[in-house]
């Protein structure tokens, strides 16, 4: 598993223009919120929650933000990748109505969980949150598997006109949820966190890895909690008692990165 295996991208699909999606030939069982290490050969190696898992393929979705996600977006049917893993703990999804809510990026990692719930026949809504109509990826995907798909644009440019994590207030005004699970920005989830009192909550965080295996410590998150191994996917409970959480994330040198 430490090893990275080499295979061949299967599939591409540009999502938005700066945002796309590699499917590849990846055989076995992961559950949605997991994690790949995904090696870009003589580029690096960075971390990739899947946003399809299939028996025989897996796929991810990224938005090109640096040098290896620019690298990565550049690949095609038939270039080789490594990939490591899948490793970490992903979503606890149960009997119940649960709402997602997917950021930015994180739809990507909303989607899987969501198809997971759907195929269990699990009640449940989705909210998908972007900066304006133009980043917004897998809604038709979503509506295949569920009723009720809430969008939300920073810019109102379609659906709320607002953050995501004022809909979710919005709609747990109103609703009943056994359980609330996000991915996206941090402070959306810090936010969203806040806003849910006593209804069980799950969110994906996000750190800069390098093992991926609990080694390093490069992950910690709070008092030794690694994000590769304890995580990626955290309680309430846990994440309350973490007074970094929403607030600042370290860079690869360990200095703290304040949320915007």
């Amino acid at each position: 598993m430490n090893k990275p295996t080499i295979t061949k991208i299967i599939k591409t699909q540009m999502e938005t223009k700066d945002i796309k999606t590699l499917k590849f030939y990846y055989p076995g069982k992961m559950s949605p919120g997991q994690f790949f290490m995904i090696w870009i050969p003589g580029v690096d190696e960075i971390p990739m929650s899947a946003s399809y898992i299939n028996k025989e393929d897996k796929g991810i979705t990224f938005k090109k933000v640096g040098a290896a996600t620019s690298a990565l977006f550049k690949m095609n049917k038939g270039d080789k990748i490594g990939v490591r893993g899948p490793y970490g703990n992903g979503f606890n999804i149960k009997r119940g109505k649960t709402l997602f809510i997917g950021g930015g990026t994180g739809i990507a990692t909303i989607t899987v969980a969501v198809e997971f719930a759907a195929n269990k026949k699990f009640s449940s809504d989705v909210i998908i949150g972007v900066k304006n109509k133009k980043e917004l990826f897998f809604e038709n995907r979503l509506k295949k598997f569920i009723n009720k798909v809430y969008v939300s644009t920073d810019d109102g440019s379609k659906g709320y006109k607002g953050f995501a994590s004022d809909l979710t207030k919005h709609l747990l005004s109103k609703n009943k949820y056994t359980s609330v699970l996000t991915c996206g920005p941090e402070i959306m989830m810090k936010q969203i966190l806040s806003a849910c009192k006593d209804t069980q909550f799950q969110a994906s965080i996000e750190r800069y890895m390098k093992c991926s295996v609990g080694l390093c410590g490069q992950c910690c998150l709070g008092n030794g909690l690694r994000v590769c191994k304890e995580g990626p996917v955290f309680d309430g409970k846990t994440l309350k008692k973490i007074p970094e959480f929403g607030v600042y994330k370290r860079d690869a040198s360990g200095r703290k990165i304040k949320f915007k």
